[in-house]
Parts: structure tokens; C-alpha cells; sequence
């Protein structure tokens, strides 16, 4: 890659599939960045680059490699497909660029601090639970991903008909999504009268049945019709 094409993603700016980072001072930060973009539709990462699209490049660009690839190689399960290119700015400063591909392994996330000091490996239920994060790229942001999109991420990797059956509760919340273009989980079981982790459940499989879509939020996901 040129340093003309570098400058074209620059000027693109942030976005869902790109991110700035001036260097890696931090780089457990930088790893949800990197997994948010495998379990989306992939992206680029340019270390070298402020937030503001200037381009002071990084003096020592083997030294950041080496220490962003090794907490990619400890924190961050599976393994991740993605490209690694130092383009020269001048003599003395680079541009690291990360290409990262959307992942056909999804889920990715990064390990929790305290699943690594463990003595004994947790029980399986646990481990389910508690082993780490996952994030995904929405707009310019890599957001954790809730437990729904989670299970979303694992249950997509191997598309099949999905069967349900569409009862009142499917019904109720068609004819509100009508009138309301979009609801939340907590909206939903409110609305339904469902325990939490039934309604979870519906609004989980109506978008593996492409009926609903999911939008990634800090706070709350929210669903909506998927051809509205």
C-alpha cells in the first residue's frame, strides 16, 4: 500500500471500518478494535494516524508490532485472519496498517484479566459466561457485544433454515414494530409479559430467520424489522 492510498483512508475519516490510533502506548485498548472488526465486515487500523487525521506516523514501527502482536497472541480468541503493512511516511517515520478480515470464526473477543490468572480452568458453564468480551464495529464505535449478539455471531457462522413458530407473542410484536419502527429487549418482555431470557430467545431467532435486524448499542440493542 502507498502512502496516497493511506492519505485516501485518512481523509474517509473514521468510520465502520476504519480506526486511528496515534501508538501503541496501550495496547489492550486497541484489541477491541481489532475484534470488533473481524466479527463485523472487517476493517483498517492505522497506527501512526490522530484522531484528527494528521499524520505524525510512529518512529519505531517493529517495536509497536511487536508489542500490539503479542497481546493480540495472549488476549484475543480464536485466532484472527488480518494483514500487517509499514508504509514509510519518510525516513524516519512510518504508518503500521492493519488490515483485519471479517472473520468466518466468529465470535471473537478478548479474554478477561482474571480468566488468564486462573490456578484451574473454570467449569464449562463458566467459562461460557465469564472467559471474555466481545465487540462489534457499529458506525465508528466497537461497542461490547450483548449477550443476543453474541449468540447471533455464533449461530450465523453456519446459516440454516431457521423454523419457529409465530405465535401471539411474534404477532404482538409485529403489530408494534408497525406502529413503533423499533423496540428493545426490555421492551419486548415488558410488552410480551415474557421472563427475560424467553423473549431474549425470540427476538434471537427472528433475526437468525432475517425477520428482525439488530442494532448494536452502548446501552440497549435495538431491533427492528429487517425490510421495513
Amino acid at each position: 500500500m502507498s502512502m496516497q492510498e493511506i492519505q485516501r483512508l485518512v481523509n474517509s475519516g473514521e468510520g465502520e471500518h476504519i480506526e486511528f490510533k496515534r501508538k501503541v502506548a496501550h495496547p489492550e485498548k486497541i484489541l477491541k478494535e481489532i475484534v470488533a472488526f473481524a466479527n463485523t465486515k472487517g476493517g483498517h487500523l492505522l497506527i501512526g494516524v490522530d484522531d484528527n487525521g494528521n499524520i505524525p506516523g510512529i518512529k519505531f514501527a517493529d517495536e509497536e508490532i511487536f508489542v500490539l502482536e503479542k497481546a493480540i497472541q495472549q488476549w484475543c480468541r480464536p485466532k484472527m485472519e488480518y494483514d500487517i503493512e509499514v508504509v514509510k511516511i519518510n525516513g524516519h517515520k512510518s504508518v503500521v496498517h492493519y488490515k483485519i478480515k471479517e472473520s468466518e470464526r466468529k465470535p471473537h473477543y478478548v479474554l478477561n484479566e482474571g480468566y488468564k490468572k486462573q490456578a484451574a480452568p473454570p467449569k464449562k458453564k463458566q467459562v461460557r459466561q465469564h472467559k471474555g468480551k466481545a465487540y462489534v464495529r457499529y458506525e465508528d464505535k466497537s461497542l461490547q457485544a450483548s449477550s443476543e449478539v453474541w449468540k447471533i455471531l455464533k449461530r450465523a457462522r453456519k446459516p440454516r433454515d431457521m423454523q419457529f413458530t409465530f405465535g401471539e407473542k411474534e404477532k404482538l410484536l409485529m403489530e408494534y414494530l408497525e406502529q413503533h419502527s423499533q423496540i428493545t429487549l426490555s421492551e419486548f418482555t415488558k410488552l410480551a409479559r415474557l421472563p427475560r431470557f424467553r423473549a431474549s430467545q425470540t427476538l434471537v431467532l427472528l433475526v437468525l430467520a432475517n425477520v428482525l435486524k439488530i442494532i448494536p448499542k452502548e446501552k440497549e440493542d435495538i431491533f427492528m424489522l429487517k425490510f421495513s
